[in-house]
């Protein structure tokens, strides 16, 4: 049991109604999960609003409530807290209800449009390559050590996320890679969190259904950095237009990183190949597994981060070396027949530009690209024709297709894809809304030497349709159907 007052440690508070010493179980934000003696949070979601259910919560049992409206009748025995925002309190009584776990925890968060999860992710593998205890937040899973959680969001709600911490401090862990979405920075998830460092990709096209405007979008990563302690380091990308925007106002210390111009550090690419690259990092050259222009990127900003964290400049370059590419992210298999099949979770315009440039500027020019692509439904539907005409612009072959519909009509998705595609490159693509078969199609058009690429979904495992997930890992589908066809 935790003491009320205890848990609001450094909330702002507007007004109280009753008792701040009473003795309580834990903080929900789901009404339907109260049980006696909680504390319940009202939050104001997209969907619903938790003031809604206050009168539920506490007849559920809840000992406390925490709303931005006290309600018009309150229940004597019941404290009731009013703030100005439900979700920044959230995350700070979160960290409070934990011990404040990210304090003892070297948090690193990553933050952009892509990138986040492959450098994250490989942050995590080189640290624990060099013998630390380490942690893992991301949109594919949660690692503490060597134990695998399942992820549910790209930065979790702040009490998965002080939970996951307090695990982590118990097991010793040093160091921690954390993504920090957009949405997770707007809905206060990681207000409250002690930061070690930060470290911006880029910034491109998304999300604009739930930001509206590209500068919202901006403004709200670059409140991340804004919130940094001086003690933290502020690692961006200057090669972006928005990579100094983003440091403009942090009083954490700054670094920066870049292939093009000048920066704290930088990389130049020496080969890209389909099997690696050869970078010249400062004065040092080193092969790493991974490939592409916007690969080099993230290799540099782990290269720079690790080194920023205390990690000896040849020791990282090493461990680089030993890196492989993260479930979904540029994963590919070569068939008997000599046909590469690449799994990527470009599902923006610029990363799906990205992915396509690379894999062309590899190609001889003799091998066909054949690209299979959808987008997602009841999200930013204006990347639809920009996606559209990318993919037929990139390749020899689009077949545009189902992603994960959710509540729309995948036809009715597709249909707005085709509306970008340029005249003259309406004879390269073909329609079939059913994914497996349009990954089929693609199998059974290539030949010797050329590449598919599947695109948007990478290492999600389920497609969803009519708010149904149904198991849907492109990855197994396209060896399963490469291996059945090359028989």
């Amino acid at each position: 049991m935790s003491i009320l007052k205890d848990i609001l440690y450094k909330v702002p508070i507007d007004a109280v109604t009753g008792n701040t010493s009473v003795s309580v179980n834990a903080l929900c934000f789901d009404s339907r999960e109260v049980s006696l003696n909680d504390v319940f949070v009202a939050i104001r979601g997209v969907e619903s609003d938790g003031h809604r259910f206050i009168e539920a919560a506490v007849h559920q049992g809840a000992v406390a409530v925490i709303c931005e409206e006290m309600p018009s009748s309150v229940v004597n025995g019941v404290t009731y807290v009013q703030v100005t925002d439900t979700h920044a309190a959230l995350a700070i009584m979160a960290s409070n209800y934990y011990g404040n776990p990210s304090v003892n925890i070297r948090l690193v968060g990553v933050t952009g449009t892509n990138g986040k999860t492959t450098i994250a992710t490989l942050l995590y593998q080189l640290f624990r390559r060099a013998g630390f205890k380490v942690g893992l937040l991301s949109t594919v899973k949660v690692l503490v050590n060597d134990k695998e959680y399942k992820a549910t969001h790209t930065t979790p709600d702040p009490l998965t996320i002080n939970y996951y911490l307090d695990l982590m401090t118990m097991e010793g862990v040093e160091y921690c890679f954390m993504e920090v979405s957009s949405h997770g920075i707007a809905q206060k998830r990681t207000t409250g969190l002690h930061f070690t460092g930060g470290i911006f990709t880029n910034l491109t096209h998304d999300h604009l259904d739930y930001h509206k405007t590209f500068a919202e979008y901006r403004d709200v990563k670059k409140s991340f950095f804004d919130q940094l302690p001086k003690s933290a380091f502020a690692l961006t990308n200057t090669d972006d237009k928005n990579g100094l925007v983003m440091i403009q106002n942090t009083v954490a210390k700054k670094y920066t990183y870049a292939l093009k111009s000048y920066a704290d550090y930088r990389a130049k690419i020496l080969e890209n190949q389909l099997n690696g690259l050869l970078l010249k990092i400062g004065d040092n050259e080193v092969w790493v597994k991974l490939i592409g222009q916007f690969n080099a990127y993230n290799m540099l900003a782990i290269y720079a981060a690790a080194v920023l964290l205390g990690l000896e400049e040849m020791e990282v370059l090493r461990l680089l070396s030993e890196l492989d590419s993260v479930q979904g992210r540029f994963q590919y298999f070569i068939s008997e027949g000599k046909i590469t099949t690449i799994i990527d979770y470009s599902h923006t315009p610029d990363s799906l530009k990205n992915v396509l440039e690379t894999i062309n500027s590899i190609r001889t020019g003799n091998e066909e690209l054949i690209t299979v692509v959808g987008c997602g439904g009841d999200r930013d539907k204006t990347k639809r024709p920009v996606m559209g005409a990318i993919a037929a612009a990139l390749s020899t072959k689009v077949i545009f297709t189902s992603d994960n519909p959710r509540t729309e009509d995948p036809d009715v998705i597709i249909g707005e894809m085709e509306k970008g595609v340029e005249p003259q490159n309406f004879k390269k693509t073909l329609s079939i809304t059913d994914r497996k078969q349009a990954i089929k199609a693609a199998c059974q058009m290539a030949k010797e030497n050329d590449i598919i690429l599947v695109a948007g979904k990478g290492h999600e495992t389920y497609q969803e349709i009519n708010g149904v997930r149904r198991d849907f890992d492109d990855f197994k589908i396209a060896e399963t159907l490469m291996k059945e066809l090359r028989k």
